[in-house]
């Protein structure tokens, strides 16, 4: 029995001519088990292709803020300016381009060809092929090779590329299993030239910050595997993919490498995240918070329920040949690697903050994303088990891919809401992306604005209240305010006494500013975190303790709000009107900065 990692050498005739190929061909026709999988995938993103405009797009840390940063990077033409002076003009009275994505990622270039929605569901639909077919080759090449195991790996397949993961991201989730079989093969000598295309491909279309020293460290680390085993050819080989990632790596986010190597272009915001505010503490939420990766994971990496690896291991043990021994020590040492794992996730934070005055920098770096590796390792120990199971239990393990495919489907937020959708029934606090966006209602506003003013949205800074200005972005606004991994502190500091009246009341806003501050908002305490106010019912803010002074120094002029004020005046805001359309989710009260 092999463990996974290892390849299965095949006849010559059998052998992969590419990797993709091999994952849709063998003996030159397309298998049926693989071509289920991918009718299954097409049904999966049906509903997107039914409902367009009107698809749910998952919105946290997505429609929030991604996708407008990619639609302002090709509407302004600066995803490859990389020049230091280049500004997105758009975004907190000019950010740094340097501050946002790279540009040199299929992600980008999709979102120059198309607008934001069509380029979303093209990228998904994308990532998602790739995902399955990367997945298919890695099981039948290592994990469950054999003719009699076509069927399980093309469920398995077709349940990873299902995750509710998110795609926005690229590769970086997906792509893991075509990354780790080329590396397999080439670690063992029997590489091509595509598998190290596949090397290349993936630091260009996955996100360096949530995955790359991690995979750095992994190759790192089997290399050094390899020297004390004497396989130095081998750790050669292992060393020459780490080389190619690390040089594509630093190519891609050369603007990262070079402020932080070269010159630093700002200081980042993220010099004062403060753990000590921010981290759980406590063996017990530590504890908790280790549980929550072995469980359900990390939802950017993907969320979903662990409970079928478990059923899966339970069965081998049970009935797998050898014995309950035998297969545990074979189980072993992926189960503990899993444990390590979630037990560093949801320690790391507590031990940083320990640190973080002795180490400053180690605090800006979130190094929970480890848990990214998580998803593909618990495949790893599904496909195991599932690979100890005698033949007599193929029913058993048909029945656990199923039940791992549903799982995670139901977990798949914008899969169950566009269900939801095509039923007549969405969730009312769950919009889709037409009415999130509500650009008719946005273009009234801004109509509005040019008659009053004379001036295009160019003219004016806005800020929002209630809702993210992710939605201003998209229409076009230019926004004080917005949701960003990384900005200049210097504004953060310019920023926060417009706030700090509504700051000084909740200790909670306070230490989620001024301890992390990626949400540079205008915030209220009665509305607390909530930036999806909905038009119905309506929402009004009595007391709101907004600085026009302050907000009129950083250049702005106008408040887009999802609530009413109650008493504006005293905000020192003049009401101007209020906007609302039954396709939209909002109903915007204009606000401006009242004469001195």
């Amino acid at each position: 029995m092999k463990f996974p990692g290892t390849l299965v050498r095949l006849p010559a005739a059998k052998r992969p001519r590419f990797l993709l190929l091999n994952a849709i061909k063998e003996r030159n026709h397309l298998l049926p088990p693989l071509r289920l999988a991918l009718l299954g995938l097409a049904l999966f993103l049906l509903p997107f292709a039914l409902l367009r405009d009107h698809s749910y797009i998952t919105i946290h840390d997505n429609l929030d803020t991604e996708i407008s940063i990619l639609y302002l990077l090709n509407k302004f033409r600066v995803a490859l300016d990389y020049r230091l002076s280049t500004l997105m003009p758009s975004i907190m009275n000019g950010l740094p381009r340097n501050a946002l994505r790279p540009g040199l990622s299929p992600t980008v270039w999709l979102f120059g060809v198309l607008s934001p929605l069509p380029a979303y569901l093209a990228h998904q639909a994308l990532v998602r092929l790739l995902g399955l077919l990367g997945m298919y080759a890695l099981l039948r090449r290592c994990w469950l090779p054999g003719p009699g195991r076509r069927g399980l790996a093309a469920g398995l397949a077709l349940t990873w590329a299902t995750l509710p993961t998110y795609s926005i991201y690229g590769l970086t989730v997906l792509g893991q299993p075509a990354l780790l079989l080329a590396v397999l093969r080439l670690r063992a000598g029997r590489g091509r030239w595509w598998d190290w295309l596949t090397v290349a491909v993936f630091p260009v279309w996955s996100w360096f910050v949530l995955v790359g020293p991690f995979i750095w460290g992994a190759l790192a680390a089997l290399t050094l595997y390899d020297v004390r085993h004497g396989r130095r050819a081998a750790a050669k080989r292992i060393g020459a993919c780490l080389a190619l990632l690390l040089l594509l790596d630093v190519v891609v986010e050369w603007p990262l490498f070079y402020s932080l190597l070269v010159a630093r272009q700002f200081v980042s915001h993220r010099v004062e995240h403060d753990l000590t505010q921010l981290a759980p503490s406590g063996l017990g939420a530590g504890l908790r918070l280790m549980a929550n990766y072995l469980v359900l994971g990390q939802y950017h990496a993907s969320k979903f329920f662990r409970g079928t690896m478990a059923l899966a291991v339970l069965a081998a043990l049970a009935w797998a040949p050898g014995g309950k021994w035998r297969t545990a020590r074979q189980l072993a040492p992926w189960l503990a690697g899993l444990v390590a794992v979630a037990a560093f996730c949801g320690f790391i934070r507590q031990a940083v903050a320990v640190v973080q005055h002795e180490l400053p920098l180690l605090h800006a770096f979130n190094l929970t994303r480890l848990g990214f590796l998580l998803p593909l390792a618990c495949f790893g120990v599904l496909a195991l088990s599932l690979r100890l199971l005698p033949p007599a239990r193929r029913s058993v393990c048909m029945a656990l891919v199923a039940a791992q495919l549903l799982t995670g489907l139901l977990m798949n937020t914008e899969w169950t809401n566009n269900l939801r959708e095509l039923a007549g029934h969405p969730r009312p606090h769950e919009p889709n992306y037409a009415r999130y966006v509500a650009a008719p209602l946005f273009q009234s506003i801004k109509d509005y604005l040019a008659r009053r003013t004379g001036l295009p949205p160019a003219g004016y800074r806005v800020a929002c209240l209630g809702l993210a200005p992710a939605v201003a972005q998209l229409n076009d606004f230019y926004t004080l305010d917005s949701y960003q991994n990384n900005y200049p502190l210097s504004y953060k500091h310019r920023f926060r006494p417009i706030i700090a009246g509504e700051l000084a009341k909740d200790a909670d806003l306070r230490a989620y500013f001024d301890a992390w501050g990626n949400r540079c908002f205008l915030v209220s305490h009665e509305l607390g975190r909530d930036y999806l106010v909905a038009g119905t019912p309506q929402r009004t803010v009595q007391d709101w303790a907004f600085d026009a002074r302050a907000f009129r120094r950083l250049g702005g002029r106008f408040v887009l709000s999802a609530a009413r004020l109650a008493t504006p005046i005293r905000s020192g805001l003049q009401p101007l009107a209020d906007f609302t359309d039954s396709r939209s989710y909002w109903h915007i009260y204009l606000y401006q900065v009242a004469d001195e």
